[in-house]
């Protein structure tokens, strides 16, 4: 998809930009020409993402999104170095699996943290940049259809991505009159990398519940967020695009023998 010079020249942070989903969005924005603030926990993985970025101009700055000095610390970095980002994607997250009756207060604590609580802080404090820029921007939230459908074991993921959607609304409601649009959205099921190792049994489960078929893409994804990120998206915020192959509407498991036409 070419949006036509519509991110030439755009300052994109993308956070978890060392995961898979990460590492498609950065990539889509530096083939669209913006330059493009890569961070992530993981040094090493950043800097294979940048290397792998199209065009220059990108900066890759690590933070641990659990804690909100490191938080602090990384805005003040990239203002001195950037000024006012354009557009912000709240990408990373984690997933950890484990009963309610099991996780620990720490660990409910951490998928909080990094899945509510570092969008909050991000967002107020790079949106308080681009009011005093008066230029107006995006915030794109990567949410989950978790947020709307509770899953076995990883309750407290669900739980933040619930949040999350609020937050994205209260947030769009507050920002509008700054010129400030802030969605999310929601990709479906990725098979899987060298962050998040996945069977290859796995995969063939999930995706063959998927109405169409398939794991998602690098290309759908992108495309979602580059949509919501853009002019054509003007008239949108406080939205969710869910772009999931209609996973989160039904599944096509059959769990009993289906019955023959009446």
């Amino acid at each position: 998809m070419n949006f036509e010079n519509e991110f030439k020249g755009k300052k994109v942070i993308v956070t978890g930009a060392g995961g898979i989903i990460g590492g498609w969005i950065a990539r889509a924005f530096a083939h669209e020409g913006a330059h493009v603030c890569l961070t992530d926990v993981d040094e090493a993985r950043l800097a294979s993402v940048k290397a792998e970025l199209q065009g220059d101009g990108h900066v890759a700055v690590p933070a641990d999104l659990a804690d909100a000095a490191s938080i602090g610390a990384f805005v003040q970095t990239l203002s001195e170095t950037w000024g006012a980002p354009d557009i912000l994607v709240n990408n990373a997250g984690i997933y950890p699996s484990g009963f309610l009756l099991d996780i620990s207060v720490e660990d409910w604590d951490r998928i909080m943290g990094i899945n509510l609580r570092a969008p909050f802080l991000l967002s107020q404090l790079f949106a308080k940049q681009m009011i005093a820029a008066g230029k107006g921007g995006s915030i794109v939230n990567i949410s989950s259809g978790a947020a709307r459908k509770m899953r076995s074991t990883v309750v407290p993921y669900c739980t933040s991505k619930t949040a999350l959607d609020r937050l994205t609304k209260g947030l769009g409601l507050e920002l509008a009159e700054y010129g400030i649009r802030v969605n999310a959205v929601e990709p479906g099921f990725a098979a899987g990398s060298d962050v998040s190792l996945l069977t290859d049994e796995h995969v063939s489960t999930v995706t063959s519940s998927i109405p169409l078929g398939r794991a998602s893409s690098a290309a759908d994804v992108a495309a979602a967020v580059l949509y919501i990120s853009s002019s054509g998206a003007s008239y949108v915020t406080g939205a969710t695009l869910t772009v999931d192959g209609g996973n989160s509407i039904g599944s096509q498991a059959v769990f009993q023998q289906k019955k023959t036409a009446l």
